[in-house]
């Protein structure tokens, strides 16, 4: 539906501008592991998706809340070529249900538009240098540890398929399409671990300025004793690499869309 959709927006603009992405097949706001810019979403991922918002309809029945995701489809934003949607921004928020241990935020509508700019432009480089599937098996194991890790899956007993399918329909998915978006969101996060964490090496002098210069006064400042350095040594290093992978992929997307075509579409605007 939404692909044959964004076929008609294109026809009617009478351009062929390209391919369209939903939010979460770009996953993770809050991606496990990831910065929450992408996940997340991720996304997130998320998670990420190449999927219509449900199955196809007989020609003829047309729902009201099919009327309504349609009359979200407005273009705005085109990511060299890329057409992002109305509707994605939509989604990109309800995604949020989906972040585990309860820490999805509320974001606001720029956030949601970063996201799903940046998420576009990491897989248009994936598309670049084509990766090995991401196997069903790896995708499942995943979503069976958020099944458990998610507080409000609990009132509608994800702990079995039933329950699950429960949940993921209130927050206006499918089970096959969340399963998508969550492939793609592991591909995102799978092509910026081996892009900028391998390279990344973290010393034993910036493990112990940490320690001394943030980690220990921020215990000071609760009135407690902070753990011996030796025992969080490895927790202190995966900080220090997540927040130099942070600042590359940051300095990376800031390059890509110097050198690309970033488009925010206004209401009432042309496209580009």
């Amino acid at each position: 539906m939404r692909e044959m959709h964004k076929e008609k927006i294109r026809g009617d603009r009478g351009r062929q501008i390209g391919r369209a992405f939903s939010p979460w097949r770009h996953s993770w706001g809050c991606a496990l592991g990831l910065r929450p810019r992408l996940v997340w979403i991720a996304p997130l991922a998320l998670v990420l998706v190449i999927a219509s918002f449900g199955a196809m309809r007989c020609l003829g029945q047309t729902t009201s809340a099919t009327t309504e995701r349609v009359a979200l489809d407005r273009v705005v934003a085109v990511v060299n070529g890329d057409l992002i949607l109305e509707s994605d921004l939509d989604e990109e928020a309800r995604m949020a249900a989906f972040q585990p241990l309860g820490g999805q935020t509320s974001a606001t509508r720029e956030q949601l538009m970063e996201r799903l700019i940046d998420r576009d432009l990491i897989l248009q480089q994936i598309r670049l240098q084509p990766q090995a599937a991401i196997e069903d098996a790896q995708v499942n194991a995943e979503l069976g540890v958020l099944r458990k890790s998610i507080p409000a899956c609990a009132a509608y007993g994800c702990e079995t398929d039933a329950g699950w399918e429960k949940f993921v329909a209130a927050q206006g998915f499918a089970v096959d399409e969340l399963r998508e978006r969550w492939r793609q969101r592991m591909e995102v996060l799978r092509f910026v671990e081996a892009r900028f964490r391998m390279g990344v090496r973290i010393s034993q002098a910036e493990i112990d300025a940490y320690y001394k210069g943030t980690l220990v006064p921020a215990y000071e400042n609760e009135k407690a004793t902070a753990p011996a350095e030796a025992t969080i040594a490895d927790k202190i290093q995966e900080i220090l690499l997540q927040q130099q992978v942070d600042k590359l992929l940051d300095d990376w997307l800031t390059s890509l869309r110097a050198e690309g075509s970033v488009k925010i579409v206004k209401p009432g605007e042309d496209l580009p």
